[in-house]
């Protein structure tokens, strides 16, 4: 673990090789979290410009034994861009949000390079200006850098037909802990040359190295959309309008998502101004779904098909299309403002779990009857339905807040996991391990795939300063 901490008199000393404005006293911004689960340590912020500033910057602190926090948009869930006195000693934070430059873009390859700080919604539009798609989409695209995203190696809502961020990647530029640079930004499609040090990077959380940079994989653009709100009767029945989709529309199919009425209650107590998709009493479960079609194909005419053919086979009784670009709009609206509601009602245990595909039924009715035997908490559960991927969060009843509720928050947490593990699942399904994972992933880990980790992070980080304290004790 690093010996010292990132004090006044060390960066003073770094002053003397940089510019005057790269340090800055830690401001709150860089030592909080979205959910307020997590108070960072205070202590300096570097900002570089260039890959040989981090370069010369992570040599510094490794000779120093200075701890490195890693920050990209801060939007990360499960704290791996704070670090806690507990965990590092005031380590340094090295914030990438001036490197924010989209280096080429090479259309007819379908690949854009750009600077780990670039926010996702700058490179979607960089990628849209060629008439392409970079199709890794989530509710902080705002904010959040491609750095981070890949550093936790992001999901969102159209890993269904295009992956998640690792898939989105075909090479990376990357400081590692001894300051050197690992000059891996190929646009290649295909390298057997070794061992895959992008994948290693990609999803480490910055315990091996600090991205700067990557070559992302760009789509052509669909002709045509459409999006759709399905009632749905229960969660098998998802799963069935899944198949019959796939089978009517191939890989068309971009996202999946399924939504619970108490989400949509949830916005209608705290949201009231977004515009939902039923009228009267929304269904107890819906899907809303997306596709992307080739020019001469009707998107709209191919959802009613969708919708004609689930409600011969029983599968849904309602359904609202999107008529314009408008509507569509507004029906990912509804889906996108679903964690906002959640953060404003304040969950008790909110998780982010995948289970095999079949098993998402026996998930959601195991964990529901566990969860009342507790107590009669409010459930909303939604998610990546097509990838297996659902946030199952558990809020208190109403007239109550979570503070009545601290002393279930761990029991809620271990019967979830455990029912999760229990059917070959996952307890963290795409927002990583960070701080607040790290004894579920003790618990729940294989204990081969733990030893290699840590032997891999001994060997590429001896001196222990790449995020320490994260994902790894």
């Amino acid at each position: 673990m690093p010996r010292d901490s990132a004090d006044s008199s060390f960066i003073d000393t770094l002053s003397q090789h940089f510019t005057a404005d790269m340090f800055a006293p830690a401001e709150q911004s860089y030592l909080e979290e979205p959910r307020g689960r997590w108070q960072g340590a205070g202590g300096f912020v570097a900002r570089p410009r260039t890959t040989q500033e981090v370069a010369a910057l992570v040599k510094a602190c490794g000779d120093a034994g200075i701890g490195i926090v890693p920050y990209g948009g801060g939007t990360g869930l499960v704290g791996g861009q704070i670090a806690p006195d507990s965990d590092a000693k005031t380590p340094l934070i090295l914030s990438l949000e001036r490197m924010t430059n989209i280096r080429a873009v090479y259309p007819q390859e379908n690949v854009l390079i750009a600077d780990a700080g670039v926010i996702l919604a700058n490179i979607q539009s960089a990628a849209a200006e060629q008439d392409r798609l970079f199709p890794l989409s989530l509710a902080s695209e705002g904010s959040a850098r491609i750095g981070g995203l890949l550093s936790t190696n992001a999901g969102g809502v159209n890993v269904l037909r295009y992956g998640n961020a690792r898939d989105l990647c075909l090479g990376l530029e990357a400081v590692m802990p001894d300051g050197s640079i690992w000059h891996g930004l190929k646009r290649l499609r295909k390298d057997n040359t070794g061992y895959d040090l992008r994948n290693l990077l990609v999803g480490a959380e910055g315990t091996l190295g600090i991205i700067t940079a990557a070559a992302l994989k760009l789509f052509p653009k669909p002709a045509s959309q459409g999006t759709a709100f399905f009632a749905i009767r229960d969660a098998t029945a998802a799963l069935e309008l899944l198949s019959l989709a796939r089978a009517q529309l191939g890989e068309s199919v971009s996202g999946f998502e399924l939504i619970h009425k108490t989400g949509l209650d949830f916005l209608t107590e705290q949201l009231p101004d977004i515009r939902q998709p039923f009228s009267g009493q929304p269904p107890e479960w819906m899907v809303l779904i997306d596709i992307g079609l080739p020019r001469g194909l009707d998107p709209q005419a191919a959802l009613e098909d969708l919708f004609m053919s689930a409600e011969a086979e029983g599968i849904s009784n309602d359904a609202v299309i999107a008529q314009s670009e408008a509507q569509r709009t507004e029906f990912w609206s509804v889906r996108e403002h679903i964690p906002e509601a959640n953060r404003r009602i304040g969950s008790v245990s909110s998780h982010d779990v995948s289970v095999p595909l079949g098993e998402l039924p026996v998930f959601i009715s195991r964990v529901g009857q566990a969860i009342s035997e507790i107590g009669a908490f409010r459930v909303n559960c939604f998610g990546h339905v097509g990838d297996g991927n659902l946030h199952y969060n558990v809020f208190p009843p109403p007239g109550q807040s979570r503070n009545d509720f601290l002393e279930e928050r761990d029991r809620i947490k271990r019967v979830v996991h455990d029912i999760t593990h229990d059917l070959g699942g996952s307890i963290s399904a795409e927002h990583g391990i960070g701080r607040l994972k790290k004894a579920d992933l003790a618990r729940y880990g294989d204990p081969v795939k733990l030893a290699s980790m840590r032997a891999i992070k001994d060997a590429l980080d001896p001196k222990g300063i790449m995020n320490p304290g994260a994902v790894l004790p």
